[in-house]
């Protein structure tokens, strides 16, 4: 299996225009940030995970031209605001777009994009098939998906395990029942926002913990901050195992 992290970056704490933070002053490709997103190739399908502002952007870098299904995380505009670019894919394959949520984020969708869902439709909109999720394993094909739930403080939010891969994001709590549907994953993607503690969001520290907590064999951090800092100079406070990820990398799993 492949994983792409297509952003890794976040709106929370975005600096304006004309910032002139180490961070948005940086040559460092790695430090240019578009917000949160992966794409996974297995088993021969092609699945993204939320599609926020940045989506049609990510799709044309990595020259994207076939998806399979959609999973979103939670309802969070940043993680889907680009949804309405997904009828590109709706031309070229002819087929509306298999879309994974649970109910309240499908709720949610309905509500921010009212056109897609209206009874009135007209060509060219987006189309969705829209399926439910909740906790139990569901399959798009062969690739069997465990979902994740987790705590954004007062907001859950679905990870997803795909073999021995596990990816969360937007989380500063894990539950004892999904650390337990998490055992023995080989590779961990977690959110670590920043150094500083967060309401509602895992800051650097309580990453390192979890991963001291889940113990794979290797970690990468996504939904990043400017207030983490540099990537090269965060890199050298993380042990061999773990990495902070960036736009672009990819990233082999068994």
């Amino acid at each position: 299996m492949k994983v792409t992290f297509l952003g890794t970056g976040t709106s929370q704490g975005v600096p304006i225009i004309g910032c002139s933070c180490e961070v948005c002053l940086s040559l460092d490709y790695r430090d240019k940030r578009l917000r949160t997103s992966a794409y996974i190739e297995a088993d021969g399908k092609h699945i993204i995970i939320d599609t926020g502002p940045d989506f049609r952007q990510q799709m044309l870098r990595e020259s994207i031209a076939h998806l399979d299904a959609v999973l979103f995380t939670h309802a969070h505009r940043d993680h889907t605001a680009g949804l309405d670019d997904i009828r590109a894919f709706n031309f070229m394959q002819e087929i509306d777009m298999p879309t994974y949520a649970t109910p309240d984020v499908l709720r949610q969708l309905e509500r921010d994009f009212e056109y897609i869902f209206t009874k009135q439709q007209y060509i060219g909109l987006p189309r969705l098939e829209t399926r439910e999720i909740g906790t139990q394993p569901f399959a798009i094909g062969t690739v069997s998906i465990q979902p994740l739930p987790v705590m954004h403080l007062r907001l859950p939010v679905t990870g997803f395990r795909i073999g021995n891969f596990s990816y969360i994001t937007d989380a500063n709590h894990i539950p004892d029942t999904t650390l337990e549907l998490m055992r023995d994953t080989s590779v961990l993607v977690l959110n670590a926002l920043q150094i500083g503690e967060h309401l509602s969001h895992f800051n650097l520290e309580q990453a390192l913990q979890m991963v001291e907590i889940i113990r794979p064999r290797r970690a990468f951090f996504t939904h990043i901050s400017h207030k983490l800092g540099l990537h090269s100079q965060v890199e050298k406070l993380l042990p061999p195992h773990v990495q902070l990820a960036y736009d672009g990398l990819e990233i082999q799993t068994d």
